[in-house]
């Protein structure tokens, strides 16, 4: 692919990234929703002309999980209430391992008792889905929930969690992926918790490494230009160090450093510093956010659709059901613990609006080609995903003022 060519495809990716947001507002959709759609009626007009896109869906891990998913993780940390979060940080947590990892559990049982085929279909191809599917993404809801100005506490509530499952998600994924590789091996289930633990709190610790340094950078330089290069360097810096050089959680380094940097930008620099910070990432993540989207467009094949269709529909149910005995019986437990109770109108808002988006998307296309069932579980996804900002994403508004949270209420 020349660089002609390289920037062609953003500049395109760009324009239709402007004008899908009128189009949002014509369809009466979510933006996201409305980004699919572009993406996929763009690639299927460009193929009957002759055309190629140029995206395969080989390519589309990379495009996130190293161009994207730093931006958007960051960008989400660095701009997030850090005084909510810190008041509302056990919830979170919980919400975030607990409640995700019985949520993954309970979808992964859901999703291989209704395929019905060990064989084709086996255990730990229904761990990988659950896994997968496990992560929560709600980019497409959290407009939604700031323009209906819904209380503080249930928004961060939904950000802080779909912040730090990530990380859980993909540890989890990992771990299931390299078992499904040595089917022979013996299962070392305290070896598996190690890796895990070692992986997720790892990667914390290299972002608190991080976010650290660049904090004392911060500190040390008053230009407002090198303060953003310092902050674009800490996003990528963290990720790149944790994932490819350690080997740990790359998205939870790029987390603690972003929360880091906001924590210490919030006391140290002016109004002006943090302001003009703070466009620069806001414009940063809806960029990012709507290249992901359109691209998931544009690598969506109507194949899937005709060949899996039941097993997207088995998951989607397996999905819900396992999100919603999870968190309602999650916050039963975490309960006693809190010091103030949390509003009964929120668990059903948290249950609709746990999303499934481009961590999820990332996930199944990193999914090696040598399993036999890696097809079965991509369509799974990009059902779930399509459930989510096609269903969900549009009746977020409807079930929040049903419930009497939109609005400030």
């Amino acid at each position: 692919m020349t660089t002609l060519y390289l920037m062609t495809i953003v500049l395109v990716l760009l324009l239709l990234a402007i004008l899908s947001l009128p189009l949002s507002y014509w369809l009466r959709l979510p933006y996201t929703s409305t980004l699919v759609i572009v993406g996929f009626v763009g690639s299927e007009i460009v193929v009957l002309l002759g055309g190629d896109t140029g995206v395969r869906a080989g390519s589309f891990h990379h495009l996130i999980f190293f161009v994207f998913l730093p931006i958007l993780v960051f960008e989400a940390a660095f701009r997030i209430n850090i005084q909510l979060l810190q008041e509302n940080l056990l919830p979170i947590l919980f919400l975030a391992t607990v409640i995700m990892l019985a949520s993954a559990l309970l979808t992964g049982l859901g999703v291989y008792y209704g395929i019905a085929h060990p064989t084709g279909f086996p255990w730990i191809a229904a761990c990988i889905t659950g896994a997968l599917l496990a992560a929560t993404d709600p980019v497409a809801v959290i407009a939604q929930l700031k323009t209906l100005r819904v209380p503080k506490r249930l928004s961060i509530l939904i950000e802080g969690e779909s912040l730090f499952n990530d990380a859980t998600a993909i540890v989890l994924f990992g771990l299931f992926v390299s078992i499904a590789l040595a089917p022979t091996a013996e299962a070392d289930i305290p070896g598996m918790v190690l890796r895990f633990l070692v992986v997720f709190f790892g990667g914390a610790a290299v972002g608190v490494a991080v976010g650290w340094v660049a904090a004392l950078l911060i500190k040390a330089i008053s230009d407002i230009n090198t303060r953003i290069g310092i902050t674009l360097l800490a996003a990528y810096g963290a990720f790149l160090i944790a994932e490819a050089g350690l080997h740990v959680s790359g998205i939870m380094a790029t987390l603690v450093s972003g929360i880091m940097l906001a924590r210490h930008c919030s006391r140290t620099l002016d109004s002006p510093s943090r302001q003009t910070l703070d466009v620069l990432w806001s414009v940063s993540g809806h960029l990012a956010n709507a290249f992901v989207f359109l691209l998931m467009g544009i690598t969506i094949t109507v194949a899937m659709f005709q060949e899996r269709w039941l097993a997207m529909l088995i998951a989607i149910g397996a999905v819900f059901v396992a999100r919603l005995l999870s968190v309602y019986g999650g916050l039963v437990v975490i309960k006693p613990l809190l010091k103030q109770p949390l509003d009964t109108r929120y668990p059903p808002v948290i249950v609709w609006a746990g999303l499934r988006g481009s961590v999820a998307l990332a996930l199944a296309f990193s999914i090696p080609l040598e399993l036999s069932y890696w097809w079965t579980i991509q369509s799974i996804a990009f059902g779930a995903v399509l459930f989510s900002i096609f269903v969900q994403a549009p009746t977020t508004a409807w079930l929040l003022a049903r419930l009497g949270l939109a609005a400030g209420k």
